[in-house]
């Protein structure tokens, strides 16, 4: 029973979301994806180095050989 009740409030919150974010304002949805960005990068900022982000230096190396 747990279970289904924890899925409930978590569908019911996603579809708020998904409400809330269809009634913004363009202007409101880029001020929110930049500030996702920006706590991201302050929380996970080095997630991306798992994944070989290819930097300017990475780039132009690999064009050197």
């Amino acid at each position: 029973m747990q279970k289904k009740a924890m899925g409930m409030l978590l569908a019911a919150a996603a579809a708020y979301g998904y409400y809330r974010y269809s009634k913004m304002t363009p202007e409101e949805r880029k001020n929110m994806m930049e500030k996702g960005k920006q706590l991201f990068n302050e929380n996970f900022g080095r997630v991306g180095d798992l994944f070989g982000k290819k930097t300017a230096t990475n780039s132009s190396a690999s064009n050197a050989n």
